[in-house]
């Protein structure tokens, strides 16, 4: 889940009382089936068997009557998900918002062309650009930074369902090797082209990593080959098993079968490999991680070895070379982070004691280095020297944008960084090292004004005193009323950030006087490492509580009321959802999550991502974190006879990172035990995963169906 999408600003595709101060409504109603409440019309759920299913867990039994659902060739399970599909697509046609926000959403998602994810390599600039509403993203090269684009992958032609994973150029831009994907599986492929004819060359690399273990690429000196990560390929017939991946070289020109493994056999079953190049160069360190949320260990890869040059206990979290040297953020004993060198006989250097901030990310410019910083959500970059000496603060916005990637080299005094913000779509500038400029180069044109959105800050108080930043966007006029139709989302989990991003088509919300708040709750890194830590494993309570922190603030600062507040989060923050719907039934009237964990003590299984997690979410084997799971995991704790709220649960049919059934059976244990009027529904989608690499068009919708929603329940007017 390293890499799970939690833009804050892609919502769907931040006064203070504590939480025991104001107890929650949660109230009992009559069983689901009297009339007298529903008059009879208001359509029930397709009714789901429940089997004598049940696990002994340290002499613990834990019932499990829809573990039937988990098996998706069962033709039982099938049928179970068209019925649901139906149900829920039912119910959303019937809500008359629907066809006026859809409208809007398409008209706001339609900007200018988009890009994304530069890279510089021997003069060449590559990158992603996308034109509404093409369905996937073209892959460009451009002689930087005056030469004109070239489209080198254009992943088209199938109408969306293959996506492009990832892009690696050679050290001088000879070649470019990339990966796609099909049907939002995220399993890679890896071809490889000529970047100055564009002919796609024979080879073709299966199994290349993605969905549970990040893709990545290392290229030889002389560009005849290259490392890379893959799971080992399955045996005829068979499906592969995203377990045990490895590194493989690859010399150009010879078959995958030949290629041999040159790092991590038996390393880890959960093994997860970031792949730390130097444009222009074939430096390259490896950064392996023992499933994800936790730190790496780093190795130097020097010819045909790889040495070890810090363990674990470094806590190191990023890396980047700079001037021959790799430079590593590690934040053991110093929870916003400090950096080292690693010299050439791998020992590690001091360059930059912790400073206010907590460290993002690390880039080289000139002879010295960039550093990106956040602390709740700001963001902002520092340009350092040589002797690691602060030459300035560069002249970004300080409020209200989160940095995106930064494409530079030793040696070049100019940097190509990417920035979004609230109301700022995708931008490109140009920094000047020397002068301290900033020109921008590239940006997205949006399709309305939103240089009227107001945004406020506000703090929460979570259950052990910790102030929880949320963010509140409206538009003038939409003041404090106590009674706004308000969507909060947040994510809090392995070391991912909320951070600032363009709200784009969420301004369909805003328009029609909704509020839209964002949380940046512990589990993320936003405040740095400690931040991280006091929401993991048996910590991880801490996040449900921040999270319940944020609601109460804008009950207090009289943003909203329980009966027009919505929440909603997706994969992680699916499993926060359903901890706010189990543990605090009364306080939201409409819960969206999207891809969500659900049953936490089975996801520990080898379903799906589930081992991977184990850093994060710890292990049930350890008999004090499986009492703490079960006291929280969502499905465990599904009361009967209980009023839930309204809730929408999506899932992908090939999703690689959270098993659908998920969803799936949490649905189904609501469904049987709510006694309110309001719906609980699924929407699975059969040809999707867990949202990387969506097309366009799944993307817009998306959005428009979680508008939809919220806007029914929570009574948003139709018209703007």
């Amino acid at each position: 889940m390293r890499f799970a999408f939690v833009a804050a600003a892609a919502l769907f595709a931040a006064g203070t009382t504590c939480a025991a101060q104001l107890p929650p409504t949660e109230t009992r109603g009559p069983p689901r089936g009297d009339v007298s409440l529903i008059g009879g019309t208001t359509p029930l759920p397709p009714p789901t068997a429940q089997h004598a299913d049940a696990s002994v867990i340290h002499g613990v039994t834990v019932k499990d009557p829809y573990r039937w659902l988990e098996n998706p060739a069962d033709p039982a399970v099938q049928r179970w998900i068209k019925a649901q599909n139906a149900y829920t697509e039912a119910q959303l046609a019937a809500m008359p918002q629907g066809k006026s926000l859809t409208a809007r959403v398409q008209q706001l998602a339609i900007t200018s062309t988009t890009r994304s994810g530069p890279i510089l390599a021997g003069g060449t600039l590559f990158y992603m650009q996308q034109t509404p509403p093409q369905p996937q993203p073209v892959l460009i090269a451009q002689a930087w930074p005056d030469g004109a684009a070239k489209t080198l992958v254009d992943p088209n032609a199938d109408h969306g369902s293959t996506a492009v994973t990832g892009y690696w150029p050679s050290p001088q831009g000879r070649y470019l090797a990339y990966g796609t994907a099909e049907g939002g599986s995220e399993l890679t492929t890896i071809h490889v082209l000529d970047a100055a004819t564009g002919k796609t060359l024979g080879d073709t690399l299966p199994w290349a990593g993605g969905g549970t273990t990040p893709q990545g690429v290392a290229w030889d000196a002389d560009e005849n080959g290259f490392s890379y990560v893959r799971f080992a390929p399955p045996a005829a017939g068979k499906v592969v098993e995203q377990f045990n991946a490895t590194l493989v070289h690859h010399a150009l020109g010879r078959p995958a079968t030949a290629d041999t493994v040159v790092f991590g056999q038996g390393y880890s079953k959960v093994a997860e490999y970031v792949l730390v190049n130097a444009p222009g160069t074939a430096q390259a360190a490896v950064l392996a991680y023992d499933g994800d949320g936790g730190p790496a260990e780093v190795f130097l890869h020097r010819g045909d070895t790889f040495q070890h040059v810090l363990d674990r206990s470094a806590n190191v979290r990023t890396a980047a070379w700079v001037s021959g040297r790799l430079y590593v953020a590690s934040f053991r004993d110093a929870p916003r982070g400090r950096i080292v060198a690693i010299d050439a006989d791998g020992k590690s250097v001091p360059v930059l004691a912790q400073r206010e901030g907590a460290i993002q990310q690390i880039a080289a410019l000139g002879d010295g280095f960039l550093v990106v910083r956040s602390w709740g959500p700001d963001w902002w970059i520092e340009q350092y020297d040589a002797g690691a000496t602060l030459v300035r603060k560069l002249p970004l916005p300080a409020h209200g944008i989160g940095v995106g990637e930064i494409a530079s080299e030793s040696g070049q005094p100019k940097a190509l960084i990417s920035y979004s913000g609230w109301t700022t779509p995708e931008r490109w500038v140009e920094y000047d090292g020397r002068s301290g400029a900033l020109k921008t180069v590239f940006e997205v044109k949006p399709a309305a004004d939103y240089s009227r959105v107001t945004v406020q800050r506000i703090d929460g108080t979570s259950k052990d005193g910790t102030k929880i930043p949320v963010t509140v966007l409206s538009l003038p006029g939409t003041t404090p009323n106590g009674a706004r139709p308000t969507i909060l989302y947040s994510y809090g989990g392995f070391d991912i950030p909320i951070k600032p991003g363009f709200i784009g088509a969420n301004l369909a919300w805003l328009e029609r006087g909704g509020v839209l708040a964002y949380a940046n709750i512990r589990g993320g890194n936003e405040n740095g490492q400690d931040w991280h830590a006091q929401g993991q494993q048996l910590h991880k309570q801490n996040v449900f509580d921040d999270f319940h922190a944020a609601a109460l603030a804008l009950f207090d600062a009289r943003w909203t009321d329980r009966a027009h507040l919505g929440i909603l989060g997706g994969s992680n923050g699916g499993l926060l959802m359903g901890t706010q719907i189990v543990q605090h039934p009364g306080d939201y009237r409409a819960v969206m999550a999207k891809v969500g964990i659900h049953d936490v003590l089975r996801h520990e299984t080898a379903f799906a991502n589930g081992p991977y997690n184990v850093s994060e979410y710890g292990s049930i084997t350890d008999p004090a974190q499986f009492k703490a799971t079960l006291a929280y995991s969502p499905l465990q704790n599904v009361q009967p006879h209980t009023a839930y709220p309204a809730v929408l649960m999506t899932t992908g049919a090939n999703d690689p990172r959270v098993a659908p059934w998920q969803s799936r059976k949490f649905a189904a244990a609501l469904q049987d035990a709510t006694t309110s009027t309001q719906p609980i529904m699924l929407l699975t989608r059969t040809n999707a995963g867990h949202g990387i690499g969506a097309p366009f068009s799944q993307r817009v919708g998306d959005t428009a169906i979680g508008l939809t929603f919220f806007a029914h329940e929570l009574g948003l007017d139709t018209a703007p």
